[in-house]
């Protein structure tokens, strides 16, 4: 079967999505309570939440090249095993160190998934169907990150902070296993006389000088940093603040939904403005955004921000999917997806580290500073990177087939 076909596949990938990152959103709160609870500072916080992106550091680049010459479904249920022993596991931890290691192997199966995923929906989407794609799948992703917060912050408080704060990590492990239930037959077979041979490898340099690559990891990293810093330092932000973890949970599944809201209506505002506009806009208004976090504005005033703020978080992890896979050299796309996960993890640990460097000096607002900047060079770059001719030529041949089928049956 050719790509385009059937999209069964695809609802499945969304929903296994949904449940693997709902235990992620659930933990990553989680973890940072737990931290706080066993005595904690902002800087072991950044720490520990830096140490999630770590391991995935060094993995992302071999799992892309196996990927690109091998199937992409086996890397599914093991990433989803990883992800729910590292929540379990983080919830028995009763030390900083113990909680950091499983924080890594909760990462590690973030990894692993997420490149299975991406590189499904790469290969099984015809060119002009990827920005559309793409987009329906990180809703999997923002499903997962409107449940989870809610159920931490209903789980998460009282007296008892570290049980707390444990048992949301057992119950994200075990919400996480049911990913495994909609994996079955997800990725079509590839006649065995059509598979790619593992011989030669495009360099990594090639595929980094590749336009459009650059720009889209970089993207990508600051969107995913963005985030990642909401999702670990808002609960930080609430404890300063007096604002109760369950309003923290609710904010952030606030931001999610509005993530939602973006990618179902992605592809209108791709026709009205196109990538490279859109990238640029939603980036620039997300660093003001991330930057007014750190005024003491009103609970009301600071669910409006992340509302907006989820909205325009939302275009960047899709368009910049498309953009690293049609600017790749073929027979590189997993490779290259898996740079631009590499480019994240980077992120992921770079930022929260910083974060809680400039938090422990300037106090815990001074990390959305940090964000606002980061994103408005995301913008720069965005205005620079070249728009999505692929997709474009795409369309065209579409309108062009469209009209030849017209004619063809009298139309």
């Amino acid at each position: 079967m050719t790509p385009g076909g059937n999209r069964g596949w695809l609802l499945r990938l969304v929903i296994a999505f949904s449940f693997a990152q709902g235990a992620v959103s659930m933990a990553r709160p989680a973890v940072s309570y737990r931290a706080l609870a066993l005595g904690a500072d902002e800087r072991a916080v950044g720490v520990i939440a830096g140490v999630y992106a770590l391991l995935p550091l060094f993995a992302a680049v071999p799992l892309g090249r196996r990927t690109d010459h091998g199937r992409c479904a086996p890397l599914l249920p093991v990433g989803v095993v990883l992800i729910s022993g590292g929540c379990a596991l983080s919830g028995l931890a009763d030390s900083l160190w113990a909680m950091a290691v499983w924080s890594g192997v909760m990462g590690l199966g973030h990894l692993c998934f997420v490149i299975g995923a991406q590189s499904l929906v790469a290969r099984q989407s015809a060119p002009h169907e990827q920005d559309r794609n793409f987009s329906h799948f990180t809703i999997g992703a923002s499903l997962g990150q409107l449940v989870g917060p809610i159920a931490a912050g209903a789980l998460i408080g009282g007296r008892d902070m570290a049980g707390t704060s444990a048992f949301a990590l057992l119950v994200a492990g075990a919400g996480g296993a049911v990913a495994l239930t909609s994996l079955w037959r997800i990725e079509r077979r590839t006649p065995a006389g059509s598979r790619k041979e593992p011989g030669e490898r495009v360099p990594v340099r090639r595929i980094l000088r590749a336009r459009g690559v650059p720009g889209g990891i970089f993207v990508s990293l600051a969107v995913l940093s963005a985030t990642d810093i909401l999702t670990a330092y808002l609960p930080v932000v609430g404890e300063h603040r007096g604002i109760a973890p369950s309003v923290i949970g609710l904010l952030l599944s606030l931001r999610a939904a509005a993530t939602i809201a973006c990618r179902l209506v992605l592809t209108p505002l791709l026709r009205l403005l196109g990538r490279t506009l859109l990238l640029t806009l939603t980036c620039l208004l997300a660093a003001l955004l991330c930057a007014g976090i750190a005024l003491p504005v009103p609970v009301w005033a600071l669910a409006l921000m992340l509302a907006v703020l989820g909205f325009c978080l939302g275009v960047g992890q899709p368009l910049s999917m498309t953009t690293v896979v049609q600017a790749a050299p073929d027979g590189a796309r997993s490779t290259a997806l898996a740079l631009r996960l590499t480019g994240n993890r980077l992120g992921q640990v770079a930022a929260p580290a910083s974060a809680g460097l400039i938090a422990g000096l300037a106090g815990v607002a001074a990390p959305f500073v940090m964000l606002g900047a980061l994103l408005l060079l995301s913008a720069g770059t965005a205005l620079r990177a070249p728009a999505g001719p692929a997709g474009e030529a795409d369309a065209g041949r579409r309108g062009g087939s469209r009209a030849i089928l017209r004619r063809k049956s009298g139309i």
